[in-house]
């Protein structure tokens, strides 16, 4: 990464320390190696997650992951179980997952304006039983990600407080991008496909294909 064309960047951890000061000690304490009851009530009640992996050159990768509240399980104090719903097939958390097996999950329940944090170690199964566990709408996945928790920490309301996201009034009174299908359809310029091809395509994938 090239920084020629800012004059001020902030290059070592001691000038950044320089800038923003230290942690307090609360910052530091709350961070637990395990998860507790607070942190077990928050994944229970949330129906949505944000993944973010590393792939083995560095890159990175966040995917959303969402389903009823406590659609993932915990297993335990130090493990979580994330079933795999269908997708698009890139499968770029899972192939990081595989190269590295370092994984960020950030929890969301809407209302609240906190978070849950959880870093770990991530691998994929297939264990009949486990899957069989994971069934929704009468499907089952065909695999899930075992998360073996390495810390965990509530994150302050700040974010959503600014960004005012759980307030229905700040909200657009209309959809303030294009549709999807006029995005790829814009991007991609597919030559044998129109745009109502398109969204006719999104509209039976939401239908059909969501387990």
């Amino acid at each position: 990464m090239t920084t020629h064309q800012f004059t001020q960047p902030i290059t070592t951890e001691a000038e950044l320390r320089a800038f923003l000061g230290e942690p307090s000690e609360l910052v530091i304490r709350k961070q637990l190696t395990a998860l507790d009851a607070h942190c077990r009530a928050f994944v229970a009640s949330s129906p949505f997650m944000l993944l973010g992996s590393t792939a083995a050159n560095g890159s990175c990768d966040v995917s959303p992951r969402g389903d009823a509240a406590g659609f993932v399980l915990v297993h335990d104090a130090q493990t979580l179980i994330v079933p795999e719903r269908p997708g698009n097939r890139r499968a770029d958390s899972l192939r990081n997952i595989l190269q590295t097996g370092q994984v960020g999950m950030l929890f969301l329940i809407p209302g609240v304006e906190e978070f849950l944090r959880i870093n770990g170690r991530a691998q994929l199964v297939r264990d009949p039983d486990l899957l069989q566990g994971l069934t929704a709408h009468g499907k089952q996945p065909l695999l899930a990600i075992v998360v073996q928790v390495e810390e965990c920490f509530l994150h302050c309301a700040k974010a959503i407080k600014r960004s005012r996201l759980w307030n229905a009034e700040s909200w657009p009174t209309g959809r303030p991008v294009a549709s999807l299908a006029q995005m790829l359809m814009d991007q991609i310029q597919p030559a044998n496909a129109t745009l109502a091809d398109l969204e006719q395509g999104i509209s039976e994938s939401y239908a059909q294909r969501l387990y």
